[in-house]
């Protein structure tokens, strides 16, 4: 098992165990610091996705910095188990784990979301099938956070506003074109 630590909010400094997995990549301290400062810092009352959860580091700062609802969806078994005992830890009630693929969610799902976290497995074309769900799943005013390997300008209807790069990681937060 790896950890991870909480950056920012109620629960921050504390450390959760994240399954060891092929290609799981919880997002960096530095860049966790930067999308939260991108967002503001509080994220009051919001309904937030982590479509890809992995070690759910995304979805628990949210909650941490006062998302009012989170849900973590995730397929792989060993990485739900660590999900759960760390929304058990945490004590985070306001944390909804779901079992499943990202895309079937997306497409299924009758909530709209103020924001959406997409940080899916590199080159395997997840963020393109997520594509055209993206406008069902997001509230006019939503936003989206996309991590890649790849810099992006765009995902359809959604414009990157602001972007990053650490490493090999390219990161961006997208809001819907005011066309």
């Amino acid at each position: 098992m790896n950890r991870v630590r909480i950056v920012g909010g109620a629960w921050r400094s504390r450390l959760l165990e994240v399954a060891d997995l092929p290609g799981l990549r919880p997002t960096p301290d530095r860049v966790r610091e930067t999308v939260f400062n991108w967002l503001g810092q509080d994220l009051d009352g919001q309904h937030c996705a982590d479509l890809f959860a992995g070690s759910g580091i995304l979805g628990f700062e949210a909650a941490s910095r006062g998302a009012a609802a989170v849900v973590l969806v995730e397929r792989d078994a060993e990485a739900l188990d660590a999900l759960h005992k760390s929304a058990k830890t945490l004590q985070a009630l306001q944390v909804e784990i779901v079992r499943g693929d990202a895309v079937r969610f997306a497409q299924n799902t009758r909530r709209k979301f103020d924001g959406v976290f997409l940080d899916p497995p590199y080159r395997q074309g997840w963020i393109e099938r997520m594509q055209p769900w993206m406008d069902g799943l997001l509230k006019p005013e939503g936003w989206i956070y996309v991590e890649s390997e790849a810099a992006m300008t765009g995902l359809g209807d959604w414009r990157t506003v602001k972007q990053s790069r650490a490493g090999q990681v390219h990161f961006h937060l997208m809001r819907r074109s005011q066309e």
